[in-house]
Formats: structure tokens, sequence, C-alpha cells
């Protein structure tokens, strides 16, 4: 009973308060990049090339400089998903272009990351930085393969945008908060990717019992 009231729990490891304020905060660039009629994926791109260039500075050691630019990045993240609905400009290549890149941004920083803890021998924290990387992966892979299936499955302790903040200000404060940072989200992103399986689960087990189609079996075994 305790493992299911875990995979049941709604901790606000990124208060809603303080995301909705965010979100208001760039609001005037939004609306200013819609009036100039730019393509959502620019800002897509652009988050993308700088994830590239903070991993390189997470591998070299400058991890204050490093976090400012994840924090960057994952701003123009929101931006282009903003742009996108506002300005009717949503395609489905746009929302796979995106999630792929968001795929590559989050493998690209981790492997920055590990290889500066390798390097410095830290062994410890190598080990969490591979947790961290197989649980991001994992938790996007569940929301992907569910919404496939016709699930809900946007909901977990650490998404995206959590585990974004918490390396960026963990990179930004100190060595060892990003440490900190990258222990909790080592845990908290598996946790996560449970926690969207046992979701799908209380769905299904919530409708009466359906077959899938043999377009879902095949799609569902294809891996």
């Amino acid at each position: 009973m305790a493992a299911f009231r875990l995979f049941k729990m709604e901790i606000d490891i990124l208060p809603d308060g303080i995301k909705n304020w965010y979100l208001r905060l760039i609001q005037p660039a939004v609306d200013f990049f819609i009036r100039l009629e730019l393509n959502p994926n620019f800002f897509t791109s652009i988050g993308f090339v700088l994830t590239v260039g903070s991993a390189f500075l997470f591998a070299t050691g400058y991890f204050r400089i490093a976090g400012a630019i994840i924090l960057l990045a994952g701003t123009f993240d929101i931006i282009d998903g903003k742009v996108a609905r506002l300005s009717n400009r949503v395609t489905k290549f746009g929302a796979l272009y995106d999630s792929t890149l968001d795929r590559y941004s989050e493998v690209i920083m981790f492997f920055g990351l590990a290889f500066y803890f390798v390097k410095a021998d830290m062994f410890l924290t190598s080990i969490a930085v591979s947790f961290a990387l197989g649980g991001s992966v994992m938790v996007s892979y569940v929301r992907a393969r569910a919404e496939a299936l016709g699930f809900h499955c946007k909901v977990g302790i650490m998404q995206r945008p959590e585990r974004l903040v918490y390396v960026g200000f963990g990179a930004i404060f100190h060595l060892y908060a990003l440490i900190f940072a990258l222990m909790l989200i080592a845990v908290f992103a598996n946790i996560t990717a449970i926690q969207r399986i046992y979701h799908v689960w209380t769905q299904e087990n919530g409708k009466k019992k359906e077959k899938l189609t043999s377009e879902e079996m095949e799609e569902l075994l294809g891996d």
C-alpha cells in the first residue's frame, strides 16, 4: 500500500505559482516574436544549440555559466510552444521536431555533466548522472507510448521543466548544490516514470475492459 501511495503522490517540486509567474514574465517576449512571424521551430533550434554549448561548459567545469545557459535554453523551449499555439502554427512535424530535440538536449546535457564527473574521479556522482539520464529518458518514453495508446500521461513529480530548473539553479549556486540536484533527479525522475506507468494502469482499469486494435497491438509490440 505504501508503494501505491508513492506512485500517486503529487509534490510541488516546482510550485505552480512560480511557473505561472515566469510564464507571465516572458509573455511580452512571446507577443513580440509572434508579431515578427518567426517559425516556432526557430526557437526550438536555438534552445538546442544553447544546450549543446552548456554541455561543453559543464564538461569543462564552467558550471555557473552553463547553468544560466540551461535556464535560457529552457525558456526558449517554453517560447516555441507558446508561439506555435498563440499564432496557430502548431504542426505535427513541429511537435516531433520539438520532442526529438528535447530528448537530444537532455542526453547531451547529462553527457557533459558525466564527462566532468568521470574526469574528476567522482564515481558516485557519475552514477547519479547516469540514473538521472535514464530516468529522464524513461519519463518521456512512457508518456509517448501511453499517449500513442490514447491515454493522458502528463503527470509526475519530476518532469522536464523541473529537471532543467534544478540543474540550472544548482549549477549557478554551487557545485555541491548541482550534485544534490542531480541526486534528486536520479531518484525522482525514475519515480516519475513509474508514476506514469501506474497512472496509465489506473486509467485502463477505471474503464471497461478494452481490447487493443491490431494496429495498436503492432505498435505496442513493435520495439
